[in-house]
């Protein structure tokens, strides 16, 4: 995997899955990426796991208020129905994900984040998977559904990885790798 490049992850501070955030976050910053989480206020993200019990306490890097879209290689965006559903209620994390979508930058969603890809009107034409649940909320936003551990798709010049739940983090974390070295390689000087 390339050993650069700045990752966002955007969260709520309430509700966050514990592994589809601190995972994925452990996981780039041992490859030498920068990782920064952002959510609506500078008080601790308490995370949970299973949806109900009390995960790790993070703090935030930034508020969703005080994001600079373009410095950053790839867009992450953790589950956990709490977050997700209080997360795309948040204009500055709809606005995050149009500024990657419409640059061309990849955004990697798991378990129910790609309901923020629903709210911001950018899952018409994908295909993704998610938790169960949002298989009809995304196939009624206009993308094709699939019960899959990984699925990736480039359709309309951005590439969106998404996975279904903690237990595809394996896979999920590949799909980043995989995103961000394509996403290196196309910004790399020949």
């Amino acid at each position: 995997m390339n050993r650069h490049g700045k990752v966002l992850a955007i969260v709520t501070n309430y509700g966050v899955e514990q592994d589809e955030l601190l995972v994925p976050a452990r996981h780039l910053r041992e490859n030498g990426v920068q990782v920064d989480i952002a959510a609506p206020d500078r008080g601790d993200i308490r995370t949970l796991v299973g949806d109900k019990d009390p995960g790790e306490t993070v703090s935030p890097t930034l508020t969703l208020d005080e994001i600079d879209p373009t410095g950053y290689d790839l867009l992450l965006i953790p589950g956990g129905t709490v977050n997700a559903d209080t997360l795309r209620l948040q204009r500055p994390a709809v606005d995050t994900v149009l500024a990657f979508t419409t640059s061309g930058r990849p955004v990697a969603a798991i378990c129910h984040g790609p309901w923020l890809l629903a709210e911001a009107g950018v899952a018409y034409g994908k295909r993704l998977t998610s938790y169960p649940s949002l298989r009809t909320d995304l196939a009624n936003a206009g993308a094709t559904w699939a019960d899959e551990p990984l699925v990736t798709d480039d359709a309309g010049d951005w590439r969106l990885v998404t996975s279904r739940n903690p237990g595809d983090l394996e896979q999920f974390l590949r799909g980043i790798d995989a995103a961000l070295h394509a996403r290196a390689e196309a910004v790399s000087p020949r």
